[in-house]
């Protein structure tokens, strides 16, 4: 299990998740995010789904009909009903689901730092798990410390 720790600086979850999501879809995989904010997750689908001029990323709530299908769904719960491997948190709140995911991207603000502060460390102490941390610089993502 692989867990990407992004300490949003700059650009909100929404920003950084449609660079995420792009890169998971590009490589064919599938992506559940989650959020239990439902603001949140409405200004995410709108995000997706504005990518670019000629460009979105096609996303579905869950719950709804089809959600099986969704290359990118999602949810308030990490259940993975589109079968991903791949999680994004983008509340700053971990969580993990019944099965755990080959990747997991927690996205985190400076309200809640202190939660991924212990996150890591909790995570540090488990076997198997690699943890990596990045941060914003201008305007990209390099891996720190």
């Amino acid at each position: 299990m692989r867990v990407d720790f992004y300490q949003l600086s700059r650009d909100p979850a929404e920003s950084a998740l449609a660079l995420i999501a792009g890169k998971v879809a590009g490589n064919g995989e599938r992506l559940l995010v989650v959020s239990g904010d439902l603001g949140q997750r409405q200004r995410i689908c709108q995000a997706l789904w504005s990518v670019g001029p000629e460009s979105f990323l096609a996303n579905g709530f869950a719950g709804e009909n089809g959600e099986d299908r969704q290359p990118i769904l999602i949810s308030d719960e990490p259940q993975p009903a589109n079968g991903a491997k791949f999680m994004a948190i983008a509340d700053g709140q971990w969580r993990e689901g019944a099965e755990p995911f080959a990747r997991t991207f927690f996205l985190f603000d400076q309200s809640t730092l202190q939660h991924a502060r212990e996150t890591w460390r909790a995570l540090r102490e488990r076997e198997g798990v690699e943890h990596y941390y990045w941060k914003q610089d201008g305007g990209r993502w390099v891996q720190a410390g």
